[in-house]
């Protein structure tokens, strides 16, 4: 089955069965390492990315789901040249230790901030409430996300 969809900016089609998850295919069939597997169950957030704009967990997505739709990962949310202001805020506060979660995070920062450019603490806060990150790098990931609508809010 042929599944055309948005990927990164660029259209992609894959000839794969649609019951595949769409995390398993953008990991074994396009390559990208941003969205992760954590627990499989849609409740650790590893494996979000945006569907539409919104965060969304990729791990029991059907690949079916998201023809014709649009999908970022963090692969397609800044570039090495050209980082978001979200990849660079993280860098900057030192948001992550291991990272592994970190994909995720992103991708639902971006998310909120898209939604909500001058989101509060408390905004935050709930926007990555499902994402579990073992490190302890929670106040500086809500620093991270505060430094980085600041500076959008700069650009705007």
């Amino acid at each position: 089955m042929a599944i055309t969809f948005t990927l990164n900016g660029a259209s992609v089609t894959l000839d794969m069965r649609g019951d595949v998850s769409l995390l398993a295919a953008l990991r074994e069939q396009v390559s990208l390492a941003g969205p992760r597997f954590g627990c499989g169950a849609e409740t650790c957030g590893a494996c979000h990315v945006l569907l539409d704009g919104a965060s969304v967990p990729s791990c029991m997505l059907a690949l079916a789901a998201v023809a014709g739709r649009t999908v970022t990962t963090v692969e397609g949310l800044g570039s090495e040249t050209d980082p978001h202001p979200l990849q660079k805020a993280f860098l900057a506060e030192q948001a992550g230790q291991c990272g592994y979660c970190l994909s995720g995070i992103l991708m639902s920062a971006a998310a909120l901030l898209s939604a909500n450019p001058a989101p509060d603490d408390a905004m935050i806060r709930k926007a990555l409430d499902g994402h579990l990150c073992r490190c302890g790098s929670h106040n500086r990931i809500v620093r991270a996300v505060q430094r980085a609508a600041a500076e959008m809010g700069k650009r705007a």
